[in-house]
């Protein structure tokens, strides 16, 4: 499967700047089609509009998320104008506590969703829902793409993170058409348990699967020296000047990396890479 359907969901001018042009650029590379959502995001509670509340008010508030999501779609078109791609812009407007169903729906009919980090200084609550809401219920890839981009060396050296778990190998699967056209593909497993059913040979049934797809794979058994698994994943990025991460997202619950931490929520919160998920 190649990626020929490829979504972006956009919420502020900022985010506009940081993804679009990644998403222009991947889209021209696979000759797909590109569809950006400019989103209006009606930020009030739910229980924010108690009875007998003026009904002028929550249209004040949809109204303006409805300029905001104009105002965006003009933007996004300028500059979809200039470039040579097949390309399409829809503005909604939805509450917060609607973004996942909407999110979803589009999502699920992609073969790609391409985001920017959802995590720093500046960043959205919104942006966090989108990604979450396009693994989750739409059953999407997801590109991460950081502050600098998609860089010059993308896809030529690709890690991935490996742990036998249903997300890692999701991962995998969704990200083939990429590993296939990578110079080096890199199979980075942290500390295998002992126990495991590959412990005799960590990584090599995937080996031989992404063989059967002509991906060359070396594995590569790395010691948890760091205090948390993104840390050494993000350390042997570096060391083999690799261009993407593919991972699995999301193993544990979000509620529980939201507050405990985990491996996803670590490396979109610190990588200086683009990221490949799928859950």
């Amino acid at each position: 499967m190649d990626y020929k359907s490829i979504t972006t969901f956009i919420g502020s001018e900022a985010e506009l700047d940081a993804t679009l042009p990644a998403a222009m650029s991947f889209t021209q590379a696979q000759d797909g089609h590109l569809t950006t959502c400019l989103l209006g995001v009606d930020m009030t509670p739910a229980g924010g509009f108690y009875m007998g509340a003026s009904p002028i008010l929550l249209q004040e508030t949809l109204e303006r998320a409805q300029g905001d999501a104009e105002a965006l779609e003009a933007l996004a078109r300028r500059r979809l104008e200039r470039e040579t791609l097949r390309w399409a812009t829809e503005s909604a407007v939805v509450q917060f506590g609607g973004l996942p169903g909407m999110v979803g729906l589009r999502a699920r009919f992609s073969d790609l969703v391409i985001q920017s980090r959802p995590y720093g200084r500046d960043a959205l609550p919104t942006q966090e829902a989108v990604v979450e809401s396009a693994l989750f219920e739409g059953n999407a890839a997801v590109l991460i793409v950081p502050e600098t981009g998609l860089g010059t060396k993308f896809g030529e050296r690709i890690v991935v993170a490996w742990n036998q778990s249903n997300e890692a190998l999701a991962a995998v699967r969704r990200a083939l058409p990429l590993l296939r056209a990578a110079d080096q593909v890199c199979i980075a497993i942290v500390n295998p348990p002992p126990h495991s059913p590959e412990r005799s040979d960590p990584g090599g049934l995937l080996t031989q699967m992404l063989a059967r797809h002509g991906v060359r794979a070396e594995v590569s058994v790395l010691a948890k020296t760091l205090p948390r698994v993104s840390d050494v994943l993000m350390r042997h990025m570096s060391d083999i000047d690799a261009g993407l991460l593919v991972m699995g997202a999301y193993g544990h619950s979000r509620l529980r990396e939201a507050i405990l931490g985990g491996a996803t929520r670590n490396v979109l919160e610190n990588t200086e890479w683009p990221v490949f998920l799928a859950h």
